[in-house]
């Protein structure tokens, strides 16, 4: 069994065919199946069912897939660091949008200070996709809010954050230093996409509490949504860390649900296998340094 045998595993499992893979890697197809088979041979274990001319990862695939792509990018780390060394240290950093837009831009800065040469590759989106990234090695680090869903990635706690209901200056809740949740029934409603841990975790208390807002627009990026909300489009539920300079000028204001909290952690993640560099080190380390002036 060798890296060869495992970057073929990986491109199949991508392609989902191993003609696809075949003309990826610029090889033949009997040697993607060879190599399919000594790697099944090997270890003796099946990690492709064959049905109908398709392939299906098995249980035993699956476990092999998670270990298969940290060796392989540990060792390609390890053949680009040794064929480089000396020169500029690269890392790939994924954050989900509250934490890429607060905190990324002081962590970039001061890593870059303390090692000008570093080279620092970043990533926004939201917290399921940062993760999906982690767990296929193409990013090293992620900062994200939330629910983590897979054991194989190691959990930081840094802080805590709040999500909150927000309006402009012309909404009528403006005017108020309180409202009730049962008057949030049949709002109009500026929303992050299906996918953002701000919509799941807001929207899980208000459905347990049969409440139901009206959706007006969708956005991906928070810019978009403060500035509908200042223009009185509707209400938004968002994070604080996105909001300072807004409640500063006035141009939003958080309005208190009765009884009602909502706050998650943030959180640095990697994987488990992940081969930690001083870099690397360095980066969590900082990390946990500035979330500390974040703490809501």
């Amino acid at each position: 069994m060798t890296i060869r045998h495992l970057k073929i595993f990986i491109t199949v499992v991508e392609c989902g065919k191993m003609r696809k893979a075949a003309e990826q890697l610029y090889i033949s197809q009997p040697t993607v199946s060879q190599a399919i088979s000594e790697l099944e041979n090997y270890y003796g274990v099946k990690l492709f069912e064959r049905l109908s001319q398709k392939i299906y990862l098995t249980e035993r695939g699956e476990q092999l897939l998670s270990y298969a792509r940290h060796v392989v990018s540990s060792f390609e780390t390890m053949d680009l660091a040794m064929k480089h060394a000396g020169s500029t240290p690269l890392i790939r950093l994924g954050g989900s949008v509250s934490v890429g837009t607060r905190l990324f831009n002081d962590i970039v800065d001061e890593m870059e200070r303390e090692n000008p040469s570093i080279d620092i590759r970043v990533i926004i989106n939201n917290t399921e996709h940062i993760e999906n990234l982690l767990l296929k090695s193409q990013i090293d680090i992620g900062i994200v809010e939330g629910l983590v869903k897979s054991k194989d990635l190691i959990r930081v706690p840094l802080f805590t954050d709040e999500l909150v209901v927000v309006v402009g200056r012309k909404h009528p809740f403006y005017q108020r230093e309180e409202i009730w949740i049962e008057e949030l029934e049949g709002q109009e409603f500026i929303a992050r996409e299906d996918a953002s841990m701000e919509r799941n975790q807001y929207e899980k208390v208000l459905a347990e509490n049969s409440i139901k807002l009206i959706q007006k627009w969708s956005s991906s990026n928070t810019e978009p949504i403060k500035k509908a909300v200042i223009a009185g489009k509707g209400l938004a539920i968002i994070s604080r860390l996105l909001i300072e300079n807004e409640l500063v000028s006035g141009a939003l204001k958080v309005v208190p649900v009765h009884g009602i909290t909502v706050k998650r952690e943030i959180q640095l993640i990697y994987h488990k296998d992940k081969f930690l560099s001083p870099q690397l080190v360095k980066l969590i380390e900082l990390s946990k340094n500035i979330s500390l002036d974040n703490c809501v």
